[in-house]
């Protein structure tokens, strides 16, 4: 068998000598001992599947974290010098975090995997001169296959006869309307003009015809961008790249204060294994155990709350990426528009109507200078609308889904138009002339004698004697008014067919009568009604919107007018001849991206990311994958979307709808801002621990506090106290403020010094305390209950200077968020467990305090929240007076600033 070559690609030969290429019969087929061999020796026609991770490899995948390595480690040295209770309980910390972030992935995956279609693909082949049904994955190169309308072409199809089939794309090459489909050799063009293939993963939506597989699963177009979206890079998401970033600087950290302190306490003669105990303690105390724990449950609650707004994340950090998002690459076609064609105007009898509503549902109305017109008031209009639904193979049903068409998506907005203005039932028809490219139009014979005809503009002006007047009667007909409206039409991105009328004494048609002229109807795919709106509060959030799509540049400008989108077109073309040097600028400075290949929105999503952009990147079809891949955040449709965008996106939209992708970024930022609020509160907890237990070792004295006391505030007061944070309400100017600059790190200086501010009186009030209470007649274990309680109730303080991290908020955060005053009487509560109960003193050391102890670890937890807030009020001042000598800011503030 031979292969063809890139010069004699396939679209370029005629059908014969493709078919002599591949040695197969154009009207028996392949034999079927010829198939079975090359099914053998070339494998099935499938893509290869998708990699996934296995559930012991995504449960091994949460221990991937250098906080999570020390705490192991220190599992480990804690076993062996004998303390089984705290080696158990930092595993138990470390089993706990690993199981929450498995679960909710594993949930993520069983939801989208409920998205994939179970059935498998039947195709009609022709083998051994017969014609039969066959699983798709049994074709081989060489097969004859016949297409009708629905079916869906299993594999790349040199077509060899054709009967006015059309062919829906979109899902390959963006192009939203279905694409005629010719026999005829073409010459070297782009994909979307091969009119002689039928590619894989595409549908017939109208007419009849027969191919030549001459490629087959991973040879296809689609396995093209399968292996393209296998080259392009997964790229980490903003918050686990800080978030790594942040481990790896507390963990170098932690490790060598830890190193510090063995070494000291060592070198002043105290005893190794002691020492040893000291620098375990110190690491697990300054390790943020809460930290990988608060992280997942504040993303998994956001995951939450975006199934509730149709969306299903696959990887919890995707949820605040959405977030940080500074660019949102959009497709057109189902993204920003309905992908249901929709008559909006109709031009009959000297008059132009409005037609309202979108997609196949017969829901609208047609108006007349803003008013609904009455049908029979209007003949020649509800004329014209008959005749589109008379010529006409298209049918709509309503279903579970709503309304769904069967046909061609041109035919079937002309028969919903039609409906919306009750235009009359449609008589028998007898006959047909069915559309071609040659004819340019389609006619329909019916019982009455009437001839309904539409087509191209020119076609149907040509055959027309006259028209119709607004009260019916005939009159001249203005064919260059006419010619001059259609254009009109056209220069709105409106697809334009005209109609005509004729009477014929026969029962066959065999050629038009002389026609009478009825109208225009216009057509496009709508946007989204709530597009405009998405986009426009994406824009006041500073946040860029792009749409990249497969449609021609009228069309595509066109929409992005209509939704807000404004700055230029460039088309696929004029992206190939720009040297690699100025497309950063030209796609910074483009708003809209036209009869791009996949190769290209794969490009233009590297070039936005060469400029420190985080890059959401929406899409449905086949041609998105790699750029969904390469993306910061793949976001893919579920509805429309193949398998094959979903399976390369980080979040899979159950309702296909861009609005849904503004409602993820202002989840993603109400998540991001959580997270900061709970860092900043629980990070001074951590410092303050290991500089109690460096204090002590430099000092020479007992530990103010032991590991397994260090992992019970870990676990206890920050998990308790931590987790309102996830569910703490988004500000209400959220989606006014301008994106967060990548570049600026986790925390601002400002936060570093409240939280150095915060972990420097814990030091001050815990080891102060504890030397106090043992020179006042405390046991140990009295002295260490009393600064595990200094720790414990200044956290509580601690927490409602966190609410918001610029302004004070006492009561109004519990009344917002009732799950504050739940924490804070949880903790009061297990606090007294641990104090007051015989099994707790024995398993951690503690001991029963009387009021006094209580009363001074409260005022130390009073004077943190008072020198915060003044600290707050001061800064707060200060922004004030710089506001004031510098103007009015915008409404965003300064783009990375936190929460308030």
């Amino acid at each position: 068998m031979t292969t063809t070559t890139d010069s004699e690609a396939p679209h370029r030969l005629t059908g014969p000598q493709v078919a002599e290429e591949l040695g197969t019969d154009t009207e028996r087929g392949l034999r079927s001992a010829e198939a079975a061999a090359r099914l053998e020796r070339y494998g099935p026609n499938t893509l290869p599947p998708a990699r996934r991770r296995g559930p012991v490899a995504r449960f091994m995948m949460q221990f991937n974290s250098p906080l999570i390595y020390v705490l192991l480690v220190s599992a480990l040295i804690t076993a062996l010098l004998g303390e089984h209770v705290d080696a158990a309980v930092i595993l138990g910390v470390v089993l706990v975090n690993a199981v929450v972030g498995f679960v909710q992935e594993s949930r993520a995956e069983a939801a989208l995997a409920a998205l994939a279609a179970l059935t498998e693909t039947v195709t009609t082949v022709v083998r051994d001169g017969g014609a039969m049904r066959l699983p798709s994955r049994e074709l081989v190169r060489g097969d004859l296959v016949l297409l009708e309308a629905g079916d869906r072409a299993p594999a790349d199809l040199r077509l060899l006869r054709t009967s006015e089939l059309k062919m829906d794309e979109s899902a390959l090459t963006g192009e939203s309307a279905a694409v005629t489909k010719d026999p005829a050799a073409v010459g070297d063009v782009v994909l979307g003009d091969r009119s002689s293939m039928a590619y894989s993963g595409t549908f017939a939506t109208y007419g009849q015809g027969a191919g030549i597989v001459t490629a087959t699963g991973a040879d296809t177009e689609i396995g093209l961008v399968h292996r393209l979206v296998g080259q392009a890079t997964s790229v980490r998401t903003p918050l686990t790249r800080k978030i790594a970033r942040f481990s790896k600087l507390v963990t170098i950290a932690i490790l060598g204060l830890a190193a510090v302190t063995f070494a000291v306490g060592t070198l002043r003669g105290e005893p190794a294994a002691e020492m040893l105990t000291a620098a375990v303690a110190l690491a697990v105390g300054a390790i943020p155990e809460g930290l990988p724990a608060v992280v997942t449950v504040t993303l998994a609650f956001g995951v939450a709350r975006m199934v509730r707004r149709n969306a299903i994340v696959r990887h919890l950090p995707a949820v605040e990426t959405l977030g940080g998002t500074t660019v949102i690459c959009t497709d057109k076609t189902g993204t920003l528009t309905e992908n249901q064609m929709t008559v909006t105007a109709v031009a009959a009898g000297g008059r132009l109507y409005e037609v309202t509503g979108a997609g196949y549902a017969p829901h609208g109305d047609v108006l007349l200078d803003g008013a609904p017109v009455r049908a029979g008031e209007h003949p020649v209009l509800m004329e014209c609308l008959l005749a589109g639904a008379a010529c006409n193979d298209a049918r709509l049903t309503e279903g579970d889904q709503g309304w769904t068409l069967v046909g061609d998506p041109t035919e079937g907005a002309l028969v919903a138009a039609a409906a919306k203005a009750a235009a009359g039932p449609v008589p028998p028809r007898t006959d047909t002339m069915p559309f071609s490219s040659e004819r340019q139009y389609m006619a329909t014979l019916h019982e009455n004698g009437t001839v309904y005809v539409k087509g191209s503009v020119e076609r149907i002006l040509a055959a027309c004697d006259d028209r119709l007047s607004a009260d019916g009667r005939r009159e001249p007909l203005d064919a260059d008014a006419v010619t001059e409206l259609a254009h009109a039409y056209g220069c709105r991105a409106l697809r334009v067919l005209a109609f005509a009328r004729g009477e014929v004494d026969a029962d066959r048609l065999t050629e038009l009568p002389r026609l009478t002229f009825l109208g225009l109807q216009a057509m496009h795919d709508p946007p989204r009604e709530e597009a405009a709106r998405a986009v426009r509060a994406c824009q006041d959030a500073g946040i860029q919107v792009k749409m990249i799509t497969g449609d021609h540049a009228a069309t595509a400008r066109a929409i992005g007018e209509k939704v807000g989108l404004r700055g230029g077109v460039m088309t696929g073309a004029e992206l190939a001849a720009c040297p690699a040097a100025d497309l950063p600028d030209a796609v910074e400075r483009t708003a809209v991206f036209a009869r791009v290949s996949p190769e290209q929105k794969l490009r233009l999503v590297q070039a936005l990311q060469s400029r420190a952009h985080i890059i959401a990147m929406t899409g449905d079809g086949v041609n998105d994958a790699p750029a969904l891949k390469q993306a910061d955040i793949g976001v893919a449709m579920g509805r429309a979307g193949t398998e094959v965008a979903k399976e390369s996106a980080d979040m899979v939209l159950t309702d296909d709808d861009f609005a849904s992708i503004e409602a993820a970024v202002e989840e993603g930022r109400g998540v991001f801002d959580n997270l900061v609020k709970f860092i900043v509160w629980a990070l001074p907890a951590n410092i303050g621990l290991g500089l109690v237990l460096m204090a002590a070792v430099l000092g020479g004295g007992e530990l103010p506090i032991e590991p397994v006391q260090v992992l019970w505030l870990n676990m206890t007061a920050i998990l308790i106290l931590g987790l309102p944070f996830a569910v703490e309400p988004r500000d209400a100017d959220i989606m006014r403020r301008p994106p967060r600059d990548p570049a600026l790190p986790l925390l601002t200086r400002r936060l570093n010094a409240r939280i150095l501010l915060v972990s420097a009186i814990l030091l001050a009030g815990a080891f102060g305390l504890f030397h106090w209470e043992q020179s006042h007649g405390a046991s140990l274990a009295e002295a260490r209950t009393v600064v595990v309680n200094v720790f414990a109730l200044t956290l509580l303080a601690y927490l409602f200077n966190c609410l918001s991290l610029h302004r004070p908020m006492l009561w109004g955060g519990i009344r917002r968020n009732p799950w504050i005053g739940a924490g804070a009487a949880g903790l009061i509560a297990v606090q007294a467990v641990y104090t007051y109960t015989p099994t707790m003193n024995n398993v951690f050391g503690s001991a029963p305090l009387d009021g006094g102890a209580w009363g001074r670890a409260a005022v130390v937890a009073l004077l943190a929240y008072a020198l915060v807030e003044l600290a707050k009020a001061v800064t707060r001042h200060a922004d004030e007076a710089r506001r004031h000598a510098n103007g009015p800011r915008s409404p965003g503030g300064d783009a990375g600033r936190p929460v308030r």
